[in-house]
């Protein structure tokens, strides 16, 4: 298939992944120029109309799902008895292969891959879309560490549909919920099942359960209570342990009912990994209502309008051997006399409270009125309030009616067996805000806005974490926050690049320029010579000064050549021809003098002199340090006849002395 170009647009280029229902590969999109991952559906999946029909529905309902932690689905196509979908090109590896690799996972690292997978079932249960078939092998990870579900819509389409395939099974039997596992009705509540059987496997490192064959397997999942996590591996935290196994419980009522309550105890235990906050589930069938009392009067004001129906005692007939009628119809007899007596105690026990009011009450429009205020007002009349569906909103404030049972302008009775039921606001749903330090900001915007229904704002900080990553959240990680709220998004812009104008350093000593650009915050770059003398002045550098370089960028410096120091005196005696031939010379001596404001106990000298007749320096004091108690400190020094010398002396790198001496007859 490598090469092979669908819909004139897509070209295979090679084989990255497959399984029982599909092949994977990696392609190019020739139209916008990107990878893609194309899905080519097995034939003998293709070859079941059905199935395809589903499969191109369910697809496409996929494909409107938008979310950071959702492999996109872009296309879906047909061609050559090919049927494929294209999907978002993910450069990672599935969840399952990263287990099997580091095994059990640390558990913080298993909760925050769990709140990215469960924030994208979150979305898609929004969308009703129900996956059926969440599992390590169907979530993708990135090199940054983000999950990916993938197969929204292939595990629909297939979950739908009635195919049949000899020897092999449609998704993994170890990650099936019991009601799959028994071919019952699946929900959204299937899906936190299966998402607790991977996190049960990230932080283990093994399956809860397991088996020869496949149903082996799935009867474990209906009969079989799992060890728990925390016997597996004893660092798991208790809130950890407690969210798996609520999660994986048998029955759909015990579970979390949606992923968002799952969501919330996962970022608890975040910040409270031994919390005791995971809550089980329970549910009444019959939940308790208020009732008006019964009095004797309500009886005598009933016991004309009830009327019991009577049961013969004639004989009934019976055809010729038929005992076995007989004995059903006898016993049906016997049901239906039970029942009316049931129906009389339950007419009877419930029989509505006499009202002094007995005129019927017209129902109003009570929705975005306080509901304490309507329920007196109305029990003032004589009218039943069951108690409230309490519900989580944006858009009403807490105690504030959303809905109610009985249309506006419809008659009640007062103290008759209706009554009317609420719907009643909790205000809206306080989220903690997850981490998102390090990750791209883009990530976050989407999520906080489309998901958690705040008011984002982003802002550009310099910083060292990469271009386009989350520095902090204003709220920090694991603040509460609701619907409306406001929070920003550091995100960075790089290490700031700052600007700094290069000193001149020319006249100056290596140290000396050392520290000149240290306070600028630049640096010595190539010296030349490599190892300059102590003392040596700079003569040139690069970058001139003056010019705008970046902060830590490097100076090359250029020094003098070393001064030629003069070979010692001989102390010879000179004949007259010597003397008559050689040059004179006169010796003068000189005392430096210290500047009164100086404070520091040794100054440091250097002291060279220059004769005329050779031109060559010499250095008399090579940056000595001398104690200021030996100043006036003494320079001697030649003076060539019919010449002068030149005498230059620094103190502390500050220049002291510039002189010349001539020769004096």
């Amino acid at each position: 298939m490598e090469g092979k170009i669908l819909g004139n647009r897509y070209e295979l280029i090679e084989k990255i992944g497959g399984g029982g229902m599909a092949t994977v590969y990696k392609a190019k999109c020739r139209l916008l120029n990107r990878f893609v991952a194309v899905k080519i559906l097995r034939p003998e999946f293709t070859n079941d109309e059905e199935f395809v029909k589903r499969f191109r529905v369910e697809a496409q309902a996929a494909a409107s799902l938008s979310h950071p932690n959702i492999v996109s689905i872009y296309d879906v196509g047909y061609e050559d008895n090919i049927h494929y979908i294209v999907m978002e090109y993910v450069n990672g590896i599935t969840l399952k292969d990263y287990i099997e690799q580091k095994g059990a996972l640390p558990w913080q690292e298993a909760v925050d891959i769990t709140i990215q997978v469960c924030s994208a079932i979150e979305v898609a249960h929004a969308n009703n879309i129900v996956h059926r078939d969440i599992k390590p092998h169907n979530i993708l990870l990135t090199k940054d560490g983000i999950a990916k579900v993938t197969d929204f819509g292939i595990a629909r389409a297939v979950s739908s549909s009635t195919i049949t395939m000899a020897g092999s099974t449609i998704g993994s039997v170890h990650y099936f919920s019991p009601e799959q596992a028994r071919g019952g009705y699946t929900d959204e509540k299937s899906d936190l099942y299966s998402l607790g059987i991977t996190m049960y496997e990230m932080v283990t490192g093994r399956l809860p359960f397991d088996g020869e064959t496949p149903v082996s397997i799935a009867i474990k999942h209906i009969q079989t209570e799992p060890i728990q996590p925390i016997e597996l591996n004893r660092y798991i935290p208790t809130a950890v342990n407690a969210i798996i196994m609520k999660a994986i419980r048998k029955g759909q009522d015990q579970r979390y009912q949606t992923a968002r309550s799952m969501l919330n105890d996962l970022y608890r235990c975040i910040k409270d990994p031994y919390g005791n906050f995971v809550v089980e589930e329970s549910y009444t069938a019959n939940p308790t209502k208020r009732m008006q009392a019964i009095t004797d009067n309500d009886i005598d004001e009933y016991e004309d309008d009830i009327a019991i129906r009577q049961i013969n005692n004639e004989d009934e007939y019976v055809a010729p051997n038929s005992s076995k009628k007989t004995i059903w119809i006898a016993t049906a007899a016997s049901i239906v006399v039970v029942a009316l007596l049931v129906i009389l105690t339950i007419y009877m026990v419930n029989k509505p409270a006499k009202s002094s009011n007995t005129e019927e009450v017209i129902i109003q429009n009570y929705i975005g009125k306080d509901f304490n205020e309507v329920r007196d007002e109305l029990e003032a009349k004589g009218i039943t309030v069951d108690e409230p569906n309490m519900k989580y909103s944006d858009e009403f404030k807490e105690n504030t009616i959303m809905a109610q049972s009985i249309k506006p302008g419809q008659p009640l009775k007062p103290g008759g067996f209706n009554s009317i039921k609420f719907d009643v606001s909790k205000g809206p749903e306080k989220k903690l805000v997850p981490s998102y330090i390090g990750k791209d900001y883009k990530i976050a915007e989407a999520e906080l806005r489309d998901n958690y229904k705040l008011k984002v704002e982003v802002i550009e900080e310099f910083s060292d974490f990469p271009i386009d990553t989350v520095i902090r959240t204003v709220p920090e990680a694991n603040s509460e926050v609701k619907a409306g709220d406001s929070i920003k998004i550091y995100k960075s812009k790089g290490p700031e690049i700052k600007m700094t104008e290069v000193p001149d350093l020319t006249g100056k000593t290596l140290d000396q320029a050392k520290q000149i650009l240290s306070n600028k915050n630049l640096k010595v770059g190539n010296l030349s010579p490599s190892s300059p003398g102590a003392g040596l002045k700079i003569i040139k550098q690069e970058p001139s000064a003056g010019q705008q370089v970046q902060e830590d960028t490097a100076i090359d410096l250029y020094f003098e050549e070393p001064a030629k120091t003069s070979p010692p005196k001989q102390s010879t005696t000179k004949n007259n021809n010597e003397n008559e031939n050689s040059k004179k010379v006169q010796s003068k001596t000189i005392h430096i003098e210290l500047n009164s404001d100086n404070t520091s106990d040794t100054v440091t000298v250097f002291a060279r002199v220059t004769p005329s007749d050779t031109k060559e320096p010499v250095i008399i004091y090579p940056y000595k340090k001398v104690n200021k108690n030996d100043f006036p400190l003494p320079l001697t020094f030649d003076i060539p006849q019919d010449g002068y010398t030149e005498v230059y002396v620094e103190i502390d790198g500050e220049p002291f002395i510039q002189e010349v001496y001539q020769y004096e007859e």
